[in-house]
């Protein structure tokens, strides 16, 4: 069903986490320029695209001398790390496994870097950021700058066809069930572009669930005096607050405490908690 092409099944997280977090002090910062990822259209044919996993990671841009973050703030890693790296600007993510992110951000955010700690990162490459080649050509490119290292925490992403839609949702699924967070789409003859475009995409699930309606939190701003949030309690009993996709009618005359509210969500953190959740319905009364 899937043809393998080019890799092992490595790949990016081209979207990557916030890394507004405070980072190494005293540092220079510069404009660093991104291609970044707009969300999938539901049913449309991965033809002459590439697919690859999406990443819990967080993104890193090496310009051949100095490794940064997505914010432009120098990334404060080891020497025997980066000395290794190859000359060619690379666009990748620090990963240190599924589900580790909070980890893998206080390891890399540090000031001084924990040796030890980042012998458990690799950086997982996916593109070579300013090059004028076709998205297929750079992926050879990244691939042999990455064999010429030859060092086990610099590794090559892996890209693959898809021949359809069903297909593409079945490895969304299976990477998902794998403990993926989701699927990355370039467009295989597209050439390099700063900012969003149409030749990179984002593939993620998203999951219905209900929580009972325990409290409120006050709007600000402009939406004083109203509801800013509400407070839900999932069957765990974990509570958390949620405002994305509330109606100004809603805010001004939100569901009685009790209520069971259906969400949206993306994927979870460590703890459990629903991310980029967003309000769909209030179920009815049975």
């Amino acid at each position: 069903m899937f043809a393998l092409w080019m890799g092992a099944w490595l790949a990016p997280d081209a979207e990557a986490k916030d890394d507004s977090a405070p980072e190494a002090p005293a540092q220079v910062q510069v404009q660093v320029q991104v291609q970044l990822a707009t969300s999938w259209p539901l049913g449309r044919s991965p033809q002459g695209f590439s697919v690859s996993e999406k990443f819990d990671g967080v993104r890193a841009v090496w310009d051949g001398r100095v490794l940064r973050f997505r914010s432009g703030r120098l990334l404060a890693a080891p020497s025997w790390f980066v000395s290794a790296l190859p000359a060619t600007p690379l666009d990748g993510e620090l990963w240190m496994g599924r589900g580790q992110f909070d980890r893998l951000s206080g390891v890399v955010r540090q000031a001084v870097p924990d040796d030890e700690a980042w012998r458990a990162v690799k950086y997982l490459v996916f593109d070579t950021p300013q090059n004028t080649a076709p998205f297929k050509d750079r992926v050879r490119l990244v691939q042999s700058a990455v064999a010429t290292a030859r060092v086990p925490w610099l590794v090559p992403v892996g890209q693959e066809l898809v021949n359809d839609a069903p297909a593409l949702q079945a490895l969304l699924q299976e990477t998902v069930r794998n403990g993926g967070e989701g699927l990355m789409l370039h467009r295989t003859d597209a050439l390099w572009r700063a900012g969003r475009s149409d030749a990179l995409y984002k593939f993620k699930p998203e999951a219905d669930e209900e929580a009972r309606l325990v409290g409120y939190q006050p709007g600000k701003g402009r939406l004083q005096g109203q509801t800013g949030a509400l407070l839900l309690q999932m069957p765990s009993g974990q509570r958390f607050a949620l405002g994305a996709g509330l109606s100004d009618a809603l805010r001004r005359d939100p569901p009685p405490v009790g209520a069971w509210v259906t969400y949206l969500y993306r994927d979870r953190t460590p703890s459990g908690l629903p991310r980029f959740a967003s309000f769909v319905r209030v179920r009815d009364p049975e």
